[in-house]
């Protein structure tokens, strides 16, 4: 048995003495429990010994190589968030690729990682649960009732992590919050747990994680009002804000999650027609990022090469898969859905029709369709064409992220990573303010963004509230695509993945109902062998890879 995720049974015990060493304490924890008289010797320790803890909490979700050790060798999904992102929009219907070996995604888009012993199982279940843990040091250490402003701030930030881990965990293991309140979702780990606890700990039901999700973000915004981030790539209010209307949005408690979107996104503009006209996306100062990772030259999965979402997604970098083996192209019948006065048309390759050598009507090239033509004519000094190292022609490429310091065949991936942005939020407030009985103010909200910030000729053709739900989905589903939100709003809202007759590869093109089993991953083998409250029949069902 693979030795993994054993942090289940080490929990308290492994972490808080790391915690400890790092503050110069000398304490032993007792049967892996920290006595009263510990504790108190922790919560001495100077606030500022407590910030290499809450960088953990940036850091760790730009990780790489985590589970190389497990494994006995590297995985090049192993780049921390940003791949789970590339794993959930691969599972759905909007982000499709070569279904070749050379594409380290293709097993998510296939489906064929469903299983318990799947890496990327054990990848995902370690990326959220390692994060978590970090937060429960923090949350272990600076007592509830702290005064002092800076423990107040790293509290509050540890708590908005966990909730961050939790929502995505919940989603990734169960169906959406509403219909599936009581459904088996997670286990529950905070900084009380013990490791006899861990040991035997249930799947708590959809509520009880929301409910969790909920208190921590209540306490976090509490905690961090009137905290200044040094930078965009630490939690404040306002992106805990964000995560809490998220977390409502799921609920369908359409108010509070319309109040909080509006919270969030105070200070914040979208980008704008002409930053959007050509690749972006990759710099945490953009005046849309409300909350994002910032990546240098010195980090990890930077100096890894290609372990690392630019290699995989940015097809204009210069040192990756994206570019040759494994592009990312959009759904075929949503780009056409896409108005072409709409500026995001152009953040993929425009197919061009001619008569192929045997005078039949073919895709004969493409082109970039940017409103500003310079990325074009300085990579490749003509319009057509953003040909691939085998002179493949690829229609429907994203160009959508722009390479490290938008420098065309750059090879350094060390582009920032958008982890909440405002267009999110006001998408957010629209859908809820139609579902929560306004549909009109939500139409408003809906073509003031899209008309200032996106196709000046756009006209919300939906009225009523379903409609205008449907309407921001398709909205979100363009402007969001990339970043992680297209399987959780295809659960979110009940619908079926169709890759059916359109540009999806051989053999996995084929529709499923909503909520099929199959779009949960399962829980870790090694979880299941390590925790007695989870076996076979508590777990996820194995589901057959569907076919054609």
């Amino acid at each position: 048995m693979r030795k993994i995720n054993q942090f289940y049974n080490i929990l308290l015990a492994a972490s808080f003495i790391l915690l400890a060493g790092c503050a110069d304490l000398d304490l032993e924890p007792e049967g892996s429990v920290f006595t009263e008289k510990q504790k108190e010797e922790l919560t001495k320790i100077a606030p500022e010994r407590l910030q290499a803890e809450v960088n953990g909490l940036y850091s760790g979700l730009i990780k790489c190589e985590s589970i190389t050790d497990w494994f006995g060798e590297e995985r090049h999904y192993d780049f921390g968030f940003a791949a789970a992102g590339i794993m959930f929009d691969a599972s759905g219907q909007d982000m499709l690729s070569e279904n070749s070996g050379y594409n380290w995604f293709r097993n998510s888009m296939r489906y064929t990682d469903r299983t318990a012993p799947s890496d990327i199982t054990y990848f995902l279940w370690n990326l959220f649960y390692s994060h978590l843990k970090t937060a429960n040091n923090i949350l272990f250490t600076v007592p509830a009732d702290t005064s002092d402003p800076l423990l107040k701030a790293y509290r509050g930030q540890a708590l908005a992590s966990r909730a961050f881990d939790y929502l995505h965990l919940v989603q990734i293991y169960q169906f959406t919050y509403k219909g599936h309140e009581s459904a088996p979702a997670v286990t529950i780990v905070t900084e009380e747990t013990t490791p006899e606890q861990a040991a035997n700990n249930p799947r708590a039901t959809v509520q009880q994680v929301y409910d969790l999700i909920i208190k921590d973000l209540d306490e976090a915004i509490s905690l961090l009002d009137g905290f200044a981030r040094p930078g965009k790539e630490m939690i404040d209010q306002q992106v805990a804000y964000g995560l809490r209307a998220r977390a409502n949005l799921n609920m369908e408690k359409w108010a509070d999650a319309a109040s909080d979107a509006e919270k969030a996104m105070e200070g914040f503009t979208p980008y704008t027609i002409e930053d959007v006209s050509k690749p972006s996306f990759n710099d945490i100062n953009a005046s849309s990022w409300i909350w994002g990772s910032d990546v240098s030259e010195n980090n990890d999965i930077v100096l890894s090469g290609i372990l690392n979402f630019p290699a995989m997604v940015c097809s204009l970098t210069g040192n990756g898969y994206s570019p040759a083996y494994a592009g990312r192209y959009i759904n075929k019948k949503l780009w056409e859905d896409i108005q072409v006065s709409d500026v995001r048309k152009g953040w993929w390759t425009e197919p061009v029709w001619g008569k192929d050598k045997d005078g039949k009507d073919s895709i004969v090239n493409y082109k970039t369709p940017l409103v500003d033509m310079t990325w074009t004519t300085t990579y490749n000094n003509e319009e057509y064409g953003v040909i691939d190292w085998f002179g493949w022609n690829a229609p429907y490429l994203n160009v959508k992220f722009g390479p490290y310091k938008n420098e065309y065949n750059n090879p350094t991936n060390a582009c920032d990573l958008p982890l909440m942005r405002v267009e999110e939020m006001i998408l957010i407030r629209a859908e809820a303010l139609a579902m929560g009985g306004n549909p009109a103010q939500a139409k408003q909200v809906l073509e003031n963004f899209v008309k200032t910030y996106r196709n000046p000729t756009y006209v919300c053709a939906a009225s009523d509230a379903k409609g205008i739900q449907d309407e921001v989905w398709f909205q979100r589903r363009i402007e969001l695509w990339g970043e992680g939100f297209s399987l959780f709003d295809v659960k979110r809202l009940k619908k079926p993945i169709l890759r059916s007759g359109i540009n999806f590869p051989e053999g996995i093109s084929y529709n499923l109902p909503a909520e099929a089993p199959i779009l949960l991953w399962l829980i870790p083998e090694d979880e299941v062998n390590a925790n007695e409250a989870i076996d076979e029949s508590t777990n996820n069902p194995v589901i057959a890879v569907p076919s054609v």
